[in-house]
């Protein structure tokens, strides 16, 4: 018997155009022969199934059922595509897991700890995660421009502390320009973390549960054409993304061991993708994303594709092990 997937995308923060892109490659590569697969879109205003037609039909949040046709239809498995809020920082996991549905990202936890990346990096750093040195701040603080340099240097990176997608992201090179870097990362959040710049090569790592034990994919080598890895370079082709990255077999070890360690310490599941800078020949955290791009441009694909992973087997495997 078919088993019914809701494909949960959209979501309530700047990164819901891409989400929806996302759940969308999903709802076309699933197994139709296997699968029943329902796109769910996740709205503050609104939380409705979108059929064929693009016709929607109210969502009932007190158990996460569609009626369709006077028949009731509910979910085996929810395949999670909210980049951001709400389904990234914990509220759809802990949703979820009253109602007792399975799901294909991390548990709550994780991906409350994760897309905090103040906090992440914070519990990471006692395992030997090697980080940049940053600076906190939050709404309403004193902003004292000199305790910022002293501590991080310059340029450094200015950065919304709860969003993704580099929303909230800017590089400042002089001191002059603090200020409305803090004000434009403000915008996307009321926290904001400011990191020394590192100059090395930004790499890539995916790593996920697949068929019941965690794997390193193929790292991936970010190249921008814009001063850093920005929305642009991201999403409108202004950067080269290469797999496999050009390492050397002593970097590669290093940063493989610490994305594994990374996903194993904060005991997480689906898919992470987690962001690398090498600074001194050691690779140095920059963030983790739980519900990375699942486009078919996007990181994580192209990575699985370079070990030998379709999308269509990536997905199923995804809905497979939530439903352990």
């Amino acid at each position: 018997m078919k088993k019914n997937i809701a494909i949960i995308m959209g979501g309530y923060s700047s990164e819901y155009r891409i989400s929806l892109k996302s759940g969308n490659v999903v709802f076309e590569t699933l197994d139709k022969d296997k699968y029943n697969a329902y796109r769910i879109h996740i709205f503050k205003d609104k939380w409705v199934y979108v059929d064929t037609n693009n016709a929607e039909f109210t969502v009932d949040k007190n158990d996460f059922s569609v009626t369709l046709n006077n028949s009731k239809i509910t979910f085996d498995c929810v395949f999670n595509a909210i980049h951001g809020s709400p389904g990234e920082d914990g509220f759809m996991q802990g949703y979820f897991k009253l109602l007792n549905i399975p799901q294909t990202s991390c548990d709550m936890y994780q991906a409350s700890v994760t897309f905090n990346k103040r906090d992440c990096l914070s519990i990471l750093k006692p395992y030997g995660i090697k980080t940049a040195e940053s600076f906190f701040l939050n709404l309403g603080d004193r902003i004292n421009e000199d305790a910022i340099i002293t501590k991080v240097g310059l340029p450094c990176f200015v950065k919304a502390n709860k969003a993704g997608s580099s929303f909230g992201v800017t590089k400042a090179h002089k001191k002059e320009e603090l200020k409305n870097a803090i004000d434009v990362a403000f915008k996307e959040d009321d926290e904001i973390i400011i990191e020394s710049f590192l100059d090395g090569t930004e790499v890539s790592v995916g790593v996920i549960t697949y068929k019941g034990k965690t794997k390193v994919l193929p790292i991936t080598e970010i190249v921008s054409e814009n001063d850093f890895f920005d929305y642009e370079a991201k999403y409108l082709g202004k950067s080269q993304e290469i797999t496999p990255a050009r390492l050397t077999t002593e970097q590669e070890t290093k940063v493989n061991t610490a994305a594994k360690k990374v996903y194993e310490v904060l005991k997480m599941k689906g898919f992470s993708r987690s962001e690398f800078i090498f600074k001194d020949n050691e690779p140095h955290l920059l963030e983790v994303n739980t519900v990375p791009g699942l486009t078919r441009e996007s990181i994580l694909p192209q990575q699985a594709a370079a070990a030998g992973i379709s999308m269509s087997d990536l997905f199923d495997n995804a809905i497979e092990e939530a439903l352990k």
